[in-house]
């Protein structure tokens, strides 16, 4: 949740969206439930939105994501995390 009582009217933008009233009705019935203000919840939602889609995604997610973990077969399953198989692992 942000806190808005340190901003200054200056440092906040001001912006105008219709949204379709089955949304509103969810906002208002959280804002009921909860005791937060209908435009909290309508800036966590929109800051947690944002954060996701421009959040950066590990190799390892993107692994994951593109199938490329497990992928070998006949190879043991622990393979990448069991310290056993990397006994001498780049020396010459």
């Amino acid at each position: 949740m942000s806190d808005m009582s340190s901003q200054t009217r200056e440092e906040l933008g001001k912006i105008s969206v219709r949204v379709p009233r089955r949304i509103i009705k969810v906002i208002k019935d959280r804002s009921r439930e909860t005791g937060d203000k209908e435009s909290e919840i309508i800036r966590e939602a929109l800051e947690d939105y944002v954060v996701k889609k421009n959040a950066k995604k590990t190799a390892y997610q993107l692994a994951l994501e593109t199938g490329l973990i497990g992928c070998a077969k006949g190879l043991p399953s622990d393979l990448s995390t069991n310290k056993k198989y990397f006994k001498g692992f780049g020396k010459s």
